[in-house]
Protein backbone atom coordinates (compact mmCIF):
# COMPACT_ATOMS: atom_id res chain seq x y z
CA UNK A 1 0.00 0.00 0.00
CA UNK A 2 1.17 3.58 -0.78
CA UNK A 3 2.09 5.59 2.45
CA UNK A 4 -0.94 6.47 4.81
CA UNK A 5 -1.14 10.35 5.64
CA UNK A 6 -1.28 11.39 9.58
CA UNK A 7 -4.45 11.41 11.10
CA UNK A 8 -4.95 13.84 13.56
CA UNK A 9 -8.10 15.05 15.08
CA UNK A 10 -8.52 16.99 18.16
CA UNK A 11 -11.51 19.74 18.52
CA UNK A 12 -11.61 22.19 20.72
CA UNK A 13 -14.56 21.09 22.69
CA UNK A 14 -12.21 17.70 23.27
CA UNK A 15 -8.88 19.80 25.26
CA UNK A 16 -11.76 21.42 27.16
CA UNK A 17 -13.45 18.23 28.10
CA UNK A 18 -10.27 16.74 29.35
CA UNK A 19 -9.93 19.91 31.66
CA UNK A 20 -13.36 19.24 32.51
CA UNK A 21 -12.72 15.40 33.29
CA UNK A 22 -9.62 16.38 35.76
CA UNK A 23 -11.68 19.13 37.32
CA UNK A 24 -14.58 16.08 38.22
CA UNK A 25 -12.57 13.20 38.91
CA UNK A 26 -12.57 14.10 42.46
CA UNK A 27 -16.10 14.28 42.61
CA UNK A 28 -16.47 10.56 41.66
CA UNK A 29 -15.10 6.95 43.32
CA UNK A 30 -14.25 5.20 40.29
CA UNK A 31 -14.68 5.17 36.36
CA UNK A 32 -16.53 3.33 33.93
CA UNK A 33 -14.65 3.11 30.58
CA UNK A 34 -16.97 2.44 27.40
CA UNK A 35 -14.30 0.77 24.22
CA UNK A 36 -15.59 -0.35 21.27
CA UNK A 37 -15.26 -4.45 21.35
CA UNK A 38 -14.15 -4.19 18.18
CA UNK A 39 -11.07 -2.66 18.50
CA UNK A 40 -10.41 -3.13 22.52
CA UNK A 41 -6.92 -1.35 22.39
CA UNK A 42 -7.21 1.14 19.75
CA UNK A 43 -10.56 2.88 21.27
CA UNK A 44 -8.53 2.92 24.19
CA UNK A 45 -7.77 6.85 25.65
CA UNK A 46 -4.29 6.93 26.68
CA UNK A 47 -4.82 10.20 28.46
CA UNK A 48 -6.64 8.24 30.84
CA UNK A 49 -4.71 6.37 32.33
CA UNK A 50 -2.90 9.55 33.49
CA UNK A 51 -5.98 11.48 34.43
CA UNK A 52 -7.89 8.69 36.73
CA UNK A 53 -4.52 8.05 38.40
CA UNK A 54 -5.17 5.16 41.09
CA UNK A 55 -8.94 5.25 41.01
CA UNK A 56 -11.01 1.80 40.28
CA UNK A 57 -11.68 1.39 36.90
CA UNK A 58 -14.60 -1.02 35.21
CA UNK A 59 -14.48 -1.26 31.46
CA UNK A 60 -17.31 -2.31 29.63
CA UNK A 61 -16.99 -3.44 25.71
CA UNK A 62 -19.50 -2.28 23.83
CA UNK A 63 -20.98 -3.11 20.94
CA UNK A 64 -20.29 -6.91 21.87
CA UNK A 65 -23.38 -8.15 18.75
CA UNK A 66 -20.37 -6.79 15.89
CA UNK A 67 -17.62 -8.15 17.56
CA UNK A 68 -16.12 -11.94 17.00
CA UNK A 69 -17.40 -13.81 19.72
CA UNK A 70 -14.35 -16.16 20.78
CA UNK A 71 -11.86 -12.48 20.15
CA UNK A 72 -14.14 -10.95 22.78
CA UNK A 73 -13.37 -13.92 25.77
CA UNK A 74 -9.57 -13.55 24.84
CA UNK A 75 -9.81 -9.73 24.96
CA UNK A 76 -11.53 -9.63 28.48
CA UNK A 77 -9.32 -12.81 30.23
CA UNK A 78 -6.15 -10.39 28.79
CA UNK A 79 -7.61 -6.95 30.45
CA UNK A 80 -8.54 -8.82 33.61
CA UNK A 81 -5.47 -10.36 33.63
CA UNK A 82 -4.14 -6.38 33.98
CA UNK A 83 -6.47 -5.64 36.77
CA UNK A 84 -8.94 -4.23 34.94
CA UNK A 85 -12.96 -5.64 35.93
CA UNK A 86 -14.41 -6.19 32.16
CA UNK A 87 -17.95 -6.77 31.25
CA UNK A 88 -19.00 -7.16 27.18
CA UNK A 89 -22.42 -5.52 26.29
CA UNK A 90 -24.65 -4.98 24.00
CA UNK A 91 -25.52 -1.52 25.19
CA UNK A 92 -28.89 -1.76 23.28
CA UNK A 93 -30.45 -5.29 23.86
CA UNK A 94 -29.29 -6.60 26.87
CA UNK A 95 -30.47 -5.78 30.43
CA UNK A 96 -27.27 -5.53 32.27
CA UNK A 97 -28.30 -2.55 35.17
CA UNK A 98 -27.58 -5.28 37.81
CA UNK A 99 -24.89 -6.69 36.16
CA UNK A 100 -23.49 -2.96 36.42
CA UNK A 101 -24.36 -2.17 40.17
CA UNK A 102 -22.68 -5.25 40.91
CA UNK A 103 -19.61 -4.41 39.15
CA UNK A 104 -19.63 -1.32 40.58
CA UNK A 105 -20.11 -2.41 43.76
CA UNK A 106 -16.92 -4.59 43.72
CA UNK A 107 -14.41 -2.64 42.48
CA UNK A 108 -15.88 -0.23 44.98
CA UNK A 109 -16.01 -3.14 47.75
CA UNK A 110 -13.34 -1.40 49.93
CA UNK A 111 -14.52 2.07 49.96
CA UNK A 112 -18.32 0.69 50.72
CA UNK A 113 -16.30 -0.87 53.61
CA UNK A 114 -14.68 1.68 54.63
CA UNK A 115 -18.02 3.96 54.88
CA UNK A 116 -19.29 0.74 57.15
CA UNK A 117 -16.67 1.04 59.71
CA UNK A 118 -17.01 4.70 60.20
CA UNK A 119 -21.14 3.73 60.97
CA UNK A 120 -21.70 5.82 57.91
CA UNK A 121 -24.42 4.74 55.89
CA UNK A 122 -22.68 3.85 52.26
CA UNK A 123 -24.43 6.44 49.94
CA UNK A 124 -24.83 6.02 46.33
CA UNK A 125 -21.38 5.46 44.16
CA UNK A 126 -20.13 7.99 42.23
CA UNK A 127 -18.88 7.22 38.60
CA UNK A 128 -17.55 9.14 35.26
CA UNK A 129 -18.24 7.55 32.09
CA UNK A 130 -15.46 8.17 29.51
CA UNK A 131 -14.22 7.01 26.38
CA UNK A 132 -13.43 7.87 22.89
CA UNK A 133 -16.23 9.35 20.71
CA UNK A 134 -19.14 6.97 19.33
CA UNK A 135 -18.33 4.34 21.50
CA UNK A 136 -21.64 4.43 22.74
CA UNK A 137 -21.41 6.56 25.72
CA UNK A 138 -25.34 8.13 25.60
CA UNK A 139 -26.48 4.97 24.38
CA UNK A 140 -25.19 3.28 27.67
CA UNK A 141 -26.50 6.28 29.55
CA UNK A 142 -30.01 6.72 27.76
CA UNK A 143 -30.42 2.64 28.15
CA UNK A 144 -30.35 2.77 31.97
CA UNK A 145 -32.02 5.99 32.82
CA UNK A 146 -35.12 5.20 30.66
CA UNK A 147 -35.31 8.42 29.19
CA UNK A 148 -33.57 10.80 26.82
CA UNK A 149 -30.99 11.64 29.44
CA UNK A 150 -27.88 12.20 26.67
CA UNK A 151 -28.11 13.13 23.17
CA UNK A 152 -27.00 10.07 20.70
CA UNK A 153 -25.72 9.97 16.84
CA UNK A 154 -23.64 7.05 15.20
CA UNK A 155 -20.95 9.89 14.45
CA UNK A 156 -18.37 11.33 16.98
CA UNK A 157 -18.68 14.62 18.62
CA UNK A 158 -22.23 15.04 19.83
CA UNK A 159 -21.63 14.72 23.58
CA UNK A 160 -20.23 18.51 24.11
CA UNK A 161 -21.08 18.93 28.10
CA UNK A 162 -21.01 17.20 31.47
CA UNK A 163 -24.52 16.20 33.25
CA UNK A 164 -25.08 13.88 35.96
CA UNK A 165 -27.81 10.76 36.07
CA UNK A 166 -28.75 9.35 38.67
CA UNK A 167 -29.92 5.40 38.70
CA UNK A 168 -31.78 4.48 41.23
CA UNK A 169 -30.36 4.68 45.06
CA UNK A 170 -27.32 2.60 44.19
CA UNK A 171 -25.19 4.60 41.58
CA UNK A 172 -25.13 8.04 39.85
CA UNK A 173 -23.05 8.58 36.60
CA UNK A 174 -21.71 11.61 35.44
CA UNK A 175 -21.42 11.67 31.88
CA UNK A 176 -18.64 13.47 29.85
CA UNK A 177 -17.59 14.07 26.12
CA UNK A 178 -15.77 12.22 24.08
CA UNK A 179 -11.94 12.66 24.34
CA UNK A 180 -9.17 11.45 21.87
CA UNK A 181 -5.93 12.18 22.34
CA UNK A 182 -3.68 15.03 20.10
CA UNK A 183 -1.63 12.62 18.26
CA UNK A 184 -1.95 9.29 17.00
CA UNK A 185 1.55 7.67 17.64
CA UNK A 186 0.33 4.94 15.91
CA UNK A 187 -1.63 5.42 12.61
CA UNK A 188 -3.21 2.29 11.88
CA UNK A 189 -5.09 3.09 15.13
CA UNK A 190 -6.06 5.91 13.19
CA UNK A 191 -7.24 3.78 10.43
CA UNK A 192 -9.46 1.21 12.48
CA UNK A 193 -11.31 4.50 14.08
CA UNK A 194 -11.77 6.28 11.52
CA UNK A 195 -13.37 2.61 10.18
CA UNK A 196 -15.48 2.44 12.63
CA UNK A 197 -16.81 5.86 13.04
CA UNK A 198 -14.64 7.30 16.06
CA UNK A 199 -13.40 10.12 13.72
CA UNK A 200 -14.90 12.08 10.89
CA UNK A 201 -15.06 11.32 7.69
CA UNK A 202 -13.43 14.75 6.75
CA UNK A 203 -9.97 13.89 8.30
CA UNK A 204 -9.61 10.91 6.35
CA UNK A 205 -10.79 9.59 2.58
CA UNK A 206 -13.02 6.98 1.89
CA UNK A 207 -10.79 5.78 -0.70
CA UNK A 208 -8.26 5.48 2.22
CA UNK A 209 -10.26 3.72 4.47
CA UNK A 210 -11.95 1.00 2.02
CA UNK A 211 -7.99 0.15 1.36
CA UNK A 212 -6.92 -0.20 4.36
CA UNK A 213 -10.49 -2.68 5.26
CA UNK A 214 -9.61 -4.54 2.26
CA UNK A 215 -6.08 -5.32 2.91
CA UNK A 216 -6.85 -6.08 6.52
CA UNK A 217 -9.90 -8.22 5.33
CA UNK A 218 -7.29 -10.09 2.66
CA UNK A 219 -4.42 -10.79 5.65
CA UNK A 220 -6.49 -11.41 8.68
CA UNK A 221 -10.24 -12.58 7.69
CA UNK A 222 -10.58 -13.37 3.58
CA UNK A 223 -13.51 -15.59 4.02
CA UNK A 224 -15.52 -12.12 5.01
CA UNK A 225 -14.84 -10.76 1.54
CA UNK A 226 -15.32 -14.08 -0.15
CA UNK A 227 -18.59 -15.32 1.62
CA UNK A 228 -20.12 -11.76 1.80
CA UNK A 229 -19.60 -10.78 -1.85
CA UNK A 230 -19.06 -14.17 -3.76
CA UNK A 231 -15.69 -13.05 -4.87
CA UNK A 232 -11.70 -14.92 -5.66
CA UNK A 233 -9.41 -12.96 -3.49
CA UNK A 234 -6.83 -10.78 -5.82
CA UNK A 235 -3.50 -9.91 -5.04
CA UNK A 236 -3.98 -6.36 -4.22
CA UNK A 237 -6.50 -4.76 -2.57
CA UNK A 238 -7.82 -2.53 -5.58
CA UNK A 239 -7.70 -5.44 -7.66
CA UNK A 240 -10.28 -7.60 -4.63
CA UNK A 241 -12.42 -4.00 -4.67
CA UNK A 242 -12.47 -4.55 -8.08
CA UNK A 243 -13.73 -7.80 -8.30
CA UNK A 244 -16.45 -6.60 -5.80
CA UNK A 245 -17.48 -3.80 -8.13
CA UNK A 246 -17.89 -5.82 -10.67
CA UNK A 247 -20.93 -8.23 -8.64
CA UNK A 248 -22.08 -5.30 -7.26
CA UNK A 249 -22.43 -3.63 -11.01
CA UNK A 250 -20.98 -0.87 -9.65
CA UNK A 251 -19.85 0.40 -13.12
CA UNK A 252 -19.85 3.75 -15.26
CA UNK A 253 -20.02 3.62 -19.25
CA UNK A 254 -17.80 0.48 -18.73
CA UNK A 255 -15.36 1.55 -16.01
CA UNK A 256 -15.08 0.81 -12.15
CA UNK A 257 -17.37 3.69 -10.40
CA UNK A 258 -14.55 4.27 -8.09
CA UNK A 259 -16.80 6.76 -5.57
CA UNK A 260 -19.51 4.29 -5.12
CA UNK A 261 -17.07 1.43 -4.63
CA UNK A 262 -15.76 2.69 -1.98
CA UNK A 263 -17.99 4.48 0.40
CA UNK A 264 -20.35 1.02 -0.34
CA UNK A 265 -17.94 -0.63 0.90
CA UNK A 266 -16.83 1.49 3.97
CA UNK A 267 -20.65 1.67 4.38
CA UNK A 268 -21.43 -1.88 4.81
CA UNK A 269 -18.03 -2.87 7.03
CA UNK A 270 -19.79 -0.19 9.56
CA UNK A 271 -23.46 -1.61 9.46
CA UNK A 272 -21.71 -5.20 9.91
CA UNK A 273 -22.61 -6.89 6.37
CA UNK A 274 -19.37 -8.65 6.31
CA UNK A 275 -20.04 -10.25 9.87
CA UNK A 276 -18.99 -9.76 13.38
CA UNK A 277 -15.44 -8.47 12.90
CA UNK A 278 -12.77 -8.22 15.65
CA UNK A 279 -10.39 -6.00 13.93
CA UNK A 280 -7.51 -6.38 16.71
CA UNK A 281 -5.60 -9.44 17.92
CA UNK A 282 -4.64 -9.92 21.71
Amino acid sequence: MEQKKVIQWYPGHMAKAKRQMEENLKKVDFVIEIRDCRVPEASKNPMLDELIGNKPRLILLSKKDKADKAMTKQWIAYLEQQGNKVLALDLLKDNYKKQLIDASKEICSSFIEKQKRRGIKPRALRAMVCGIPNVGKSTFINSLAKRKAAQTADRPGVTKSLQWIKLASDLELLDTPGVLWPKFDDQEVGYKLALLGSIKDEVVTMDELAMYACQWLMENKPEALTNTYKIEIQEKPYETLCEIAKVRGYLSKGDIDENRLMHSFVKDIRENRLGAITWEKV
